[in-house]
């Protein structure tokens, strides 16, 4: 276990330096599209030149702006896109897009964000490398120079260096050094993503319109959910249970004519209709397990759960405070939500370990979900995940995805709920 929280920490302070590079190259952008966008503004009454430029230069801020909403859930500050739709009829260019644009809050959000950003991507993104680029050059640049025959003024605590022996204690020194600057790093970033939030966030004005847009979507995936879950269960009915009683029937009836002047022939047809039935028994349990697995209703969703992880190939530990009873609804939702992250990252994460995190804290039921394999989860690549956000939208849930190239994977589901029994859950031996 301390391997992998060496390895992890080691690896967070590696992605916040390669973060930290990021964000300095981004920065700079900012100062020319900050400059573009008042241009624009300004040769907007120029036969109209604005009503053109404006849109493409709005277009690349944004595309700026999501870079930095996407950067900082990479250090675990989610930040929702504000933007409000296009409204029916708007074109590429034009002064319907022109109003679109100009009369979204969101726009003077962006351009107020330009400036800070900038500053505070180039300062805060410096701090991120100043230790560790500090801790390099004592292990390889100072060493190299000095016996090269170079003069250096000194290094760490060596001032002056005066030979190449004093060059080559900073080497421990340097290793120290980057050592502490990648324990530091995160904290930088982390602090930048919390200024992005600042300005990019959605308002609570475009946070509820963007709500009212999530729940008229999330009931329109409910629907198709719903039916489309409709025609399976009736298709696995017509194909499976259904046919096979049709045929017990059968077999029942013609068995009944030929008992008294053909007995060995009604004995064969009423065996043939006992197995009939046995595999029908079988069909119709597998349906109502993929519909309500008797564990989840044995032992409520800790026991669900702990029960699915040892049934992985790979090692997965299960963390939860449940104490009592979820409303059945949720329970199953969030039960099938866990499953469902559990199966991609069997199937496409590479990785050598698992966990699962569970807890109940006032009306929300918090799920989370990490491996430490290769990340590169995205919602909309049809792994699973998209269908999952909408079975959680249906119960008003939510899900966010932290997976940067190299991983680790975290997927965060929150369900609003409440304990609906004192009973308590059962566990089973899972760590």
């Amino acid at each position: 276990m301390r391997g992998v929280e060496t390895r992890d920490w080691l690896r967070d302070g590696l992605r916040a330096v390669a973060s930290g590079v990021l964000a300095i190259v981004l920065a700079v952008l900012n100062f020319p599209l900050f400059v573009l966008f008042v241009v624009s503004l300004v040769l907007t009454p120029v036969l109209g030149i604005g009503l053109v430029l404006l849109p493409a230069v709005t277009a690349l801020i944004r595309l700026r702006a999501d870079a930095a909403r996407r950067i900082a859930g990479w250090h675990g500050v989610p930040i929702s896109r504000p933007y409000r739709p296009r409204p029916a009829g708007v074109g590429l260019i034009g002064w319907g897009r022109y109003k679109w644009i100009m009369t979204d809050p969101a726009t003077w959000r962006d351009f107020a964000w330009l400036l800070p950003g900038a500053v505070g991507g180039l300062a805060l993104g410096i701090v991120t490398l100043a230790l560790p680029a500090y801790g390099v050059e004592g292990i390889v640049l100072l060493p190299l120079w000095m016996y090269l025959g170079g003069e250096w003024s000194g290094y760490g605590v060596n001032w002056p260096i005066e030979s190449v022996g004093e060059g080559f204690l900073s080497m421990p020194q340097g290793v120290v050094i980057l050592v502490l600057g990648l324990a530091v790093a995160p904290y930088p970033r982390r602090f930048e993503a919390l200024l992005s939030r600042l300005f990019l966030a959605p308002t609570r004005a475009a946070e509820l319109r963007l709500r009212v847009t999530q729940l008229t979507v999330t009931r329109a995936d409910t629907v198709d959910a719903q039916a489309a879950e409709l025609r399976r269960i009736e298709r696995d009915l017509h194909d499976g249970a259904q046919t096979r009683l049709v045929s017990l029937g059968m077999a029942i009836g013609l068995a009944e004519e030929l008992i008294e002047r053909d007995p060995a022939t009604a004995r064969k047809l009423l065996a043939e209709a006992r197995e009939n039935s046995s595999t029908a028994l079988v069909e119709l349990r597998h349906l109502v397990r993929g519909i309500h697995p008797p564990v989840l209703a044995e032992r409520g969703l800790d026991g669900a759960v702990r029960a699915l992880a040892l049934t992985l190939s790979i090692p997965t530990t299960v963390d939860s405070d449940l104490a009592g009873r979820l409303e059945t609804p949720v329970e199953s939702a969030a039960y099938f939500a866990v499953a469902e992250t559990l199966t991609n990252v069997q199937r496409h994460s590479g990785a050598a370990f698992a966990y699962v995190s569970m807890h109940h804290t006032g009306d929300r039921l918090r799920l989370e979900v990490g491996d430490d394999g290769h990340g590169g989860a995205d919602p909309r690549r049809g792994t699973g995940l998209a269908g999952m956000e909408r079975r959680l939208a249906a119960f008003d849930g939510t899900m966010s995805v932290s997976s940067p190239p190299g991983g680790p994977t975290i997927v965060t589901m929150e369900l609003p709920c409440a304990s609906s029994s004192p009973r308590t859950m059962l566990s089973s031996g899972t760590d």
